[in-house]
């Protein structure tokens, strides 16, 4: 039941399906989660203006029920990011939310 949405003004990610798999295992490794639940989505080509122009930047957002650290989180994803995307520290934002068990739906039923 992680999930992380990543969307980006970058059009084109070579690698796609690496990137993919490294932010689920990172994302599994800051929650303690089992990988199996983990959701990784990436929308690219996204128009965005931050800071007045439109130099590479992403939005991202991390849903969990529970297992949140957002410091440490927010850290370790804006390394990961730009050591894979080359996209700034500063061009990132990140936003965290923890989840109601009762509110996650999943194969046709709750986790709470």
């Amino acid at each position: 039941m992680p999930l992380i949405n990543l969307k980006t003004s970058i059009t084109d990610i070579k690698g796609e399906k690496e990137v993919l798999k490294a932010l689920s295992s990172c994302l599994t490794s800051l929650t303690g989660k089992p990988e199996k639940y983990v959701m990784v989505t990436i929308q690219t080509g996204v128009k965005i203006l931050f800071g007045g122009n439109d130099h590479a930047s992403c939005h991202i957002e991390v849903r969990s029920i529970g297992s949140l650290n957002p410091s440490l989180m927010s850290q370790e994803l804006c390394e990961l990011i730009h050591d894979i995307l080359g996209i700034e520290k500063d061009r990132i934002y990140i936003n965290f939310e923890d989840v109601p068990a009762k509110n996650w739906g999943y194969n046709g039923s709750t986790f709470g």
